[in-house]
Order: structure tokens, then C-alpha cells, then sequence
């Protein structure tokens, strides 16, 4: 999950049409800022060369209202407690073992799979990206299929410099702008991770992603499984999102 700025999308059930990226862009935008507060259970399987399987299990909290995001590792044993807490600007990582709370970038790996700090947080994704456009302003944009579905295929660049990948290519499904498919790219052109969007469900009308695949291209061999469930998009006390909260869940 590095750049995985949907890994908890919410999309109404509602079909339109895109003429460009930046309606595209601005279609995903309007339905993941109609969910505010998300809880779930998120499990991580990691599969390295030559380490084998490795299995995480995250209690993780969203409240985007305030843009912030608490989770907490509960299995296995010897990475029970450790967390990860993000709060206006600021990223934390907190290790239960010292008791401390580090200061990390939002392209800090979670538990060491190819998740990253920053797939969590809510995105603005017209913030982040605009669209690739060659030496004659024309959009890198056409509608082709993935699979028995039809779906735009188009590439953005970042137009900021707080992004994990300078380069993209999504394939968005166009009846619900459900994304099904994202190559990420560093600044020289390396194909670094291709994440696929396999599983969605619906509640209260929108729909949740449930399960990801998430292929490291640099190192190859290495890919890292996301399942959630427990889904609920209940109010959440603000409190949960202090690090006195996550000090707490991590006794």
C-alpha cells in the first residue's frame, strides 16, 4: 500500500461520465469527502524473499473531519502496542517497548510491508495531482478495459513536492470511479509498485475498499496483502486521536 491514496475509499452508488482528468480527479474528491469518521480492523499479510509470510493485525481509526488517523498494531506478539498517530501536519510512530513517540514522514513503512504512513490519511487527490499532458497539452487519457470492465486509463503527475510517487497511472472503472488499478513511478520513470483494488463494499450507500493487493516492482518477490473488516462509520470521540489514547490502547 505505498501510495495508495484510496485505501479507504468511499464512492456513492452513482454512474457518470468523465471528459478529462481533472473531472476524474474531481468526481473521486467530491465522494471520499462525504465520509467523516471510519473505524475498522486492517490486516497486513507481507510476503518477502527469502523472510516468508509475515501477518499484521491494526485497529485503525479515521476522522476526517481533522484529517487524522490512530492505529494500533494487536498482533503479532512482538509487535503488539507499537502505533501510528497522525494529527494536523504531524506524523507519530510510537514504539510501546521505549514508550516513545518518533516524528516520521508520511512514507514511513508500516510495520516494514509496503504500506506507508501517508496511504492512510485522506487525500485531496486535484491537491496532489494534475494531469500529464505531452509537448502538445494533450492529456494522457483513453478508455480501454481491465478485465470485463471498462474504465479510463490515464496518468497525473504531483504538483506538490509531499508525495510518494512523482508519477501515476490509474485505472478507474467509469461507471462508479471505483479505482481498480494504480502504477506508481519514482522521478526517474522506475516502475516502483503496482497496487490492484480487488474487493469493495457498500454501506450506507457508498462504497468501501475491502481488500488490496499491493506488488513491490523494485524488489520483486515482495507484495503485501490489505483485508478490512469490522467496517463502521460511526461518530468518533476526539479523543481517540491523542497520544495519550494510543499510550492507553498500547498497555
Amino acid at each position: 500500500m505505498k501510495r495508495i491514496t484510496f485505501v479507504f475509499c468511499f464512492l456513492p452508488l452513482v454512474a457518470l461520465s468523465a471528459e478529462d482528468v481533472n473531472h476524474i480527479l474531481r468526481e473521486i474528491d467530491s465522494r471520499m469527502s462525504q465520509v467523516s469518521d471510519f473505524s475498522a480492523k486492517v490486516a497486513l499479510t507481507q510476503q518477502k524473499v527469502g523472510q516468508g509470510v509475515k501477518n499484521f493485525e491494526t485497529l485503525f481509526f479515521r476522522r476526517d473531519a481533522d484529517d487524522e488517523f490512530l492505529m494500533v498494531t494487536t498482533k503479532p506478539q512482538s509487535e503488539k502496542g507499537n502505533g501510528y498517530l497522525r494529527t494536523g501536519s504531524n506524523f507519530w510512530m510510537y514504539r510501546q517497548n521505549t514508550r516513545t513517540f518518533q516524528h516520521i514522514n508520511r512514507d514511513e513503512s508500516i510495520n516494514g510491508t509496503d504500506t506507508k504512513a501517508g496511504d492512510f490519511e485522506r487525500k485531496k487527490l486535484t491537491t496532489l495531482y494534475k494531469p500529464f499532458t505531452d509537448a502538445h497539452g494533450k492529456e494522457d487519457i483513453t478508455e480501454t478495459t481491465l478485465g470485463n470492465k471498462k474504465v479510463w486509463k490515464f496518468t497525473v503527475v504531483a504538483k506538490v513536492r509531499d508525495v510518494t510517487y512523482p508519477k501515476q497511472i490509474y485505472w478507474v472503472e467509469k461507471d462508479t470511479f471505483l479505482q481498480l488499478k494504480v502504477e506508481s513511478y519514482s522521478l526517474s520513470g522506475t516502475l516502483m509498485q503496482t497496487a490492484y483494488f480487488i474487493k469493495y463494499t457498500q454501506i450506507q450507500g457508498k462504497y468501501i475498499l475491502l481488500k488490496g493487493i499491493f506488488v513491490d516492482e523494485f524488489e520483486k518477490g515482495n507484495k503485501t496483502i490489505l483485508d478490512i473488516s469490522g467496517v463502521s462509520l460511526k461518530k468518533l470521540d476526539r479523543k481517540i486521536f491523542t497520544k495519550a489514547y494510543l499510550e492507553n490502547l498500547s498497555k
